[in-house]
């Protein structure tokens, strides 16, 4: 996750900037695991009466999560307000993890109505297709057409890219699940941090199945 940080009007000390971009780069881990690589993170420093404030904003496709943390120093401040964005991302997540667990409406074809027939014929007509002899109809001999067999129509393979479809990070089976389920993707490939490689893939059932490669 590419992160952006900004000092506004304030001089914050070398050893305390590194310890917060060290603890800043903790947490976008643990929401880039919900979000992606993808997205971009800004962190704003600021001051004002005593209170250290700090804006901490994430942007991915056309989703922004942002929330403010301020105390009496910068690494309470932060850790607000990362805590705060975390539980934002995590509600969004819940609800689209909630939306597609939803059933489509089934669409169930309605016959025509039926409309009764008029009786138009009158009893003198009735009175003679009665007396009508019916004619003989000659028989006809069945018309053999040879046809050939329709090829069977191949779909093309869907190519992703390794940035759609590869975690760069270890993860554990259970955080790959998590990943899997918020994407729009049904194939990830991690490796966990014993360095194993594995393929998870999500059935068009929703079953998860987990491959390790030797």
């Amino acid at each position: 996750m590419e992160m952006e940080f900004t000092a506004k009007q304030v001089e914050i000390p070398k050893a305390l900037r590194a310890r917060l971009r060290k603890q800043a780069e903790d947490g976008m881990k643990r929401i880039a695991r919900i979000l992606g690589k993808t997205a971009r993170a800004s962190v704003i420093f600021s001051t004002q009466k005593r209170q250290q404030i700090v804006e901490v904003t994430v942007q991915v496709r056309t989703q922004t999560f942002a929330a403010t943390g301020d105390s009496a120093a910068w690494d309470a401040s932060l850790r607000e307000a990362i805590e705060r964005v975390e539980s934002q991302v995590v509600r969004y997540r819940d609800r689209r993890l909630e939306s597609k667990r939803l059933p489509k409406e089934e669409k169930v074809p309605t016959a025509p109505p039926i409309t009764p027939r008029s009786k138009t014929r009158t009893a003198k007509a009735e009175a003679a297709a009665a007396v009508r002899k019916p004619t003989r109809a000659k028989p006809r001999a069945p018309i053999v057409g040879a046809s050939s067999p329709l090829p069977p129509q191949v779909a093309e393979p869907h190519v992703l890219t390794s940035g759609e479809a590869f975690a760069l990070d270890p993860l554990t089976s259970e955080e790959a699940v998590v990943e899997l389920q918020f994407r729009d993707r049904d194939l990830l490939i991690f490796h966990d941090p014993d360095d194993a490689l594995f393929v998870l893939h999500r059935r068009r059932d929703g079953q998860m199945e987990l491959v390790e490669i030797p």
